[in-house]
């Protein structure tokens, strides 16, 4: 009786150590969605939607019906639409749904349970497995707190992974957007170019049946049409495949493909773009920063690792970091990770210390990397915006200069046809290199939030 009433006592303990905060957190049906809401919102200025029932899914899809039916939709509208009707995010947050539920357990902890076998009766037996459960009851009690911590912890890690997801797709999706974008603008300036080379080539046929002009020049007119129309065709091609990369990115089918995108990219920017404090920002919003330092906490927790003694930076860890500099360098602030380093001279496992070591190391090296990419993606965006911008102010005028009196000298007959499209494919090429520069700069634009943010690009992993 004294066995049965100890182990009645120590399931009264389990269930009273459940952490009723944590219980209540973990069975809520968004639970730890409003942390990844709120972050996204910041991050992108767009809303993200975690649809669980078909009512909600119906909404969602009335509400991107909305958006896109019939529409010619921009940037901002592609990344919201994608960030309420992919599937394969709604699948990220389910993800993040399961994590709560295994913290969920975890804090209720084992239900208290008496099952009783007749045999052994008479030998003690009973007795013995009464002391079993008992002692198995306690081990449960003694480290229902440190469980409890360790899943909380990875319960965070699922919170800034599914972030990371969000991020990467929005990223992702204003990117096919630029894409799908310059693709239609390099269609258009062919297709305006080919109507001149259809009228010379037009022209030159003529001349071929007075006698004017003999084959073989009209051959070199009427291959230069032929090649735009290969090249236009090509053109159409390309942008047809990038709106369908931006199509599937924003989960649409049926109806809702019917929407449009404009023909052209927006202007560059008066002013050059840029940010002198890009690795502050990239090492204090870094998701995968923030994912390495919870695995440092979790294997803490984990081994149960006290006593912290100091901290060092990124740089002590792995090697100084000096910042890049170039012809015209642009100031940029210095930052530093501080990552905790815990004595581990009394800990009973060599495992302990070499696993807390591997992930201070590997956190280093992210925050190193992170730097890096950040100087980077500040040097692109800037470099990319000098480049278009002198594509667009200087080499554009010229080449139009040159092509307005090409035509002026070909009414006035004192060039061939052959030059004036000559000069009009020179003309065109100018017109698409500018247009491409011009996208650089965007997409520059795009990586430079995610570089921030650390949503690693589905493209760019692949």
């Amino acid at each position: 009786m004294r066995a049965l009433t100890l182990l009645l006592i120590a399931g009264s303990l389990l269930a009273a150590c459940a952490n009723q905060g944590v219980i209540a957190t973990a069975s809520d049906r968004q639970a730890g969605f409003g942390f990844v809401s709120n972050s996204t919102q910041q991050a992108t200025g767009a809303e993200t939607i975690w649809a669980q029932s078909s009512a909600e899914i119906a909404a969602t899809e009335a509400r991107v019906h909305a958006l896109v039916h019939g529409k010619t939709i921009g940037p901002d509208t592609a990344v919201q639409v994608a960030l309420m009707n992919n599937r394969g995010l709604q699948a990220a947050y389910a993800d993040l749904g399961l994590s709560a539920t295994e913290l969920w357990e975890v804090a209720i902890g084992p239900n208290p349970s008496l099952d009783l076998s007749l045999s052994g009766i008479g030998d003690g037996g009973l007795a013995r497995t009464f002391e079993g459960v008992i002692t198995a009851a306690i081990l449960e009690l003694a480290t229902q707190k440190r469980r409890t911590a360790l899943a909380e912890t990875r319960f965070r890690q699922a919170q800034l992974t599914a972030l990371g997801q969000t991020i990467a797709l929005a990223s992702e999706t204003r990117m096919a957007w630029i894409d799908a974008v310059a693709a239609f603008e390099a269609s258009s300036l062919i297709g305006r170019a080919q109507g001149t080379a259809d009228a010379a080539s037009e022209l030159a046929a003529e001349l071929g049946r007075s006698g004017a002009m003999n084959r073989a020049d009209q051959a070199r007119e009427h291959v230069f049409t032929a090649e735009l129309a290969a090249e236009r065709a090509d053109s159409r091609l390309e942008a047809q495949l990038a709106k369908e990369k931006l199509t599937r990115l924003m989960g649409l089918w049926r109806a809702e493909t019917a929407y449009y995108v404009p023909d052209r990219l927006p202007s560059l920017p008066v002013h050059q773009p840029g940010r002198n404090d890009i690795e502050k920002l990239a090492l204090s919003h870094r998701i995968d920063l923030a994912i390495g330092k919870l695995e440092l906490e979790a294997v803490v927790q984990d081994y149960r690792l006290t006593g912290q003694t100091r901290s060092v930076s990124a740089a002590e860890i792995i090697a100084g970091v000096e910042l890049e500099r170039d012809e015209e360098p642009t100031p940029i602030l210095a930052a530093s990770l501080q990552i905790p380093v815990y004595n581990t001279g009394k800990l009973a496992a060599r495992k302990g210390e070499l696993a807390y070591m591997r992930a201070a190391h590997q956190l280093a090296e992210q925050a190193v990397n992170a730097r890096s990419e950040a100087r980077s993606a500040h040097s692109a965006v800037t470099g990319k915006y000098r480049i278009a911008r002198h594509w667009r102010d200087a080499v554009l005028p010229l080449r139009r200069s040159i092509d307005e009196e090409a035509l002026k000298s070909y009414s006035g007959m004192l060039t061939s046809t052959f030059d004036l499209i000559a000069d009009a494919r020179e003309g065109l090429e100018a017109e698409l290199s500018t247009a491409e520069a011009k996208a650089e700069y965007w997409r520059a634009e795009a990586a430079l939030t995610a570089v921030i943010w650390g949503g690693a690009q589905k493209g760019e992993e692949e």
